[in-house]
């Protein structure tokens, strides 16, 4: 994706290192237990302009992002709402799951991003 690479953002590039060495337990397992597995390739930490997203599958113009309680307070969700309308902008869809959703609806949220990339 072209547009993606110009709107690469190196000082970020550390910071997702990090992310990527130091992930959640919902992070974790839907790598390792699927997305992984998938016959389409996603890349976890992935910086994308001013932000860095949990994971991103450019086949798809897809970004899943995994949500802990502090998305869920005024400021994490003005936070939200800006970077979801910026990722947007750049023609990309997002899916957010709350880490609370994930860990009790876990095969919903697999054949949720299953339908979002048409393999199910």
């Amino acid at each position: 994706m072209e547009k993606e690479r110009q709107f690469h953002n190196s000082k970020l590039a550390t910071r997702a290192k990090e992310l990527r060495n130091n992930p959640t337990k919902e992070e974790i397992k839907l790598w390792f237990d699927f997305l992984r597995t998938l016959p389409v390739h996603f890349c976890r930490q992935k910086v994308i302009g001013y932000y860095i997203v949990d994971f991103y599958c450019a086949q798809h113009k897809l970004v899943i992002e995994l949500d802990g309680s502090q998305h869920y307070e005024d400021e994490g969700e003005e936070y939200d709402k800006r970077r979801d309308a910026y990722l947007a902008s750049l023609g990309l869809t997002v899916l957010r799951y709350s880490n609370l959703d994930f860990n009790r609806n876990y095969k919903n949220i697999c054949a949720d991003i299953l339908n979002h990339i048409g393999l199910e």
